[in-house]
């Protein structure tokens, strides 16, 4: 069984066929390789991801095995749909994956929903690095989470927005899931600090259709600004219907998932006042971006899917595995439990790794100028 290693190519992903048995084994020359399970949704709302999850987890398998792999052994890479609407239920898959020794690791970068089942399942049989933002809180033995959470994504972005437009109430509208929820429990928290109100709240389904009813609501409830904590496709056609209402000629729209993807599917005329707030952005101009940038489409070409905070996060992902295996196995287990002891690993971000309570990175607050974010201020 193996994964070849290839450049990003225009071909379909077809996420039947998620794993190409071959006759070597796992075997590379006479070495076994080390098997991460990328679990990515490859369909659905947050099917628009994909592409630069890929590749950005392709770049960092490439520069792994340039120099020592992972716990001395070169890395391959299997790719699972973990998207809700998959066909065959990504627990299933994983389980069986694990029962027959077939991965080493995990490295997921899927929604919290998908996470909470498959903590249960995984049960710290192999080291589970999730990486996009999250509500926080995640405490399983053996999984690692390395992205943003509300305190410090959310509440900096939300302050700054407040003082900056002299905001007096604000829309709350998104997927209805663990992390909308825990992020707008504590957006209302901060909207009191603030003295600012509360003037609608809705959850949705994915994949919703129409929402019209719900721009409509939000028009008529007086609402300045709009905390949109929508996935993907969610998130562009609420977008595109924002924008042909004409609401953004007087409300702003803030959110934590919306990435360079989404702006481009959701089209510069419907993207005025509109923020986004995370610890990266392609244009991010620091150092180590420069360095990533220039790996990447060195690797993939000019045609490379859209460098974002959602497909960046499995780069880094694959090298905090590598960082954290490069330790005593039998230490991976326990090892965020104690910020004694931080996970030093290569972060495009800045990001530090104390334990799961403890860690972070530099915080950016972006502004769409049309189908890019480019006028960026550190937050933190």
């Amino acid at each position: 069984m193996n994964i070849e290693l290839t450049k990003w190519s225009d071909e379909k992903i077809n996420p039947a066929a998620l794993i190409e048995f071959r006759d070597n084994d796992f075997l590379l020359g006479k070495q076994q390789a080390f098997r991460v399970a990328l679990l990515i949704p490859l369909c659905g709302a947050a099917g628009l991801w994909a592409p630069s999850c890929i590749a950005s987890a392709q770049v960092a398998v490439n520069e792994l095995n340039q120099a020592s792999g992972i716990a001395g052994r070169q890395v391959q890479m299997i790719m699972i749909d973990s998207a809700l609407e998959a066909q065959t239920p990504v627990e299933e898959l994983v389980n069986s994956l694990i029962e027959t020794g077939a991965i080493d690791a995990i490295v997921g970068m899927h929604i919290s929903a998908i996470r909470q089942r498959l903590v249960k399942i995984v049960n710290s049989r192999v080291p589970y690095v999730y990486t996009p933002l999250y509500e926080g809180g995640e405490c399983t033995p053996g999984v690692y989470t390395i992205g943003d959470t509300p305190p410090a994504q959310l509440g900096r972005a939300m302050e700054y927005l407040q003082h900056s437009f002299k905001l007096r109430s604000w829309a709350l509208i998104g997927n209805d899931y663990v992390w909308p929820r825990a992020s707008n429990s504590y957006a209302k928290t901060r909207l009191q600090e603030m003295g600012a109100n509360l003037a609608y709240e809705q959850y949705l389904p994915f994949g919703a259709g129409n929402l019209s009813a719900h721009i409509e609501a939000i028009a008529v409830s007086g609402a300045d600004a709009v905390l949109m904590s929508l996935v993907g496709q969610d998130a562009v056609d609420f977008n595109r219907l924002f924008g042909a209402y004409g609401l953004d000629r007087h409300m702003i729209r803030l959110s934590c998932a919306l990435e360079e993807n989404a702006l481009l599917a959701s089209g510069a005329e419907n993207l005025k006042r509109l923020f986004s707030s995370a610890s990266y952005f392609s244009a991010v101009n620091t150092p180590e971006n420069a360095v990533f940038r220039e790996k990447y489409h060195g690797f993939h070409g000019d045609r490379a899917p859209v460098l974002n905070a959602i497909g960046q996060s499995t780069y880094e992902g694959m090298q905090f595995l590598a960082s954290l295996m490069g330790k005593p196995k039998s230490d991976w287990r326990e090892r965020q439990f104690s910020s004694a002891y931080p996970i030093e690993y290569k972060s495009v971000r800045q990001a530090k790794y104390g334990s799961n309570s403890h860690n972070g990175a530099p915080i950016y607050l972006a502004r769409a100028n049309g189908v890019l974010f480019d006028d960026i201020k550190l937050l933190s």
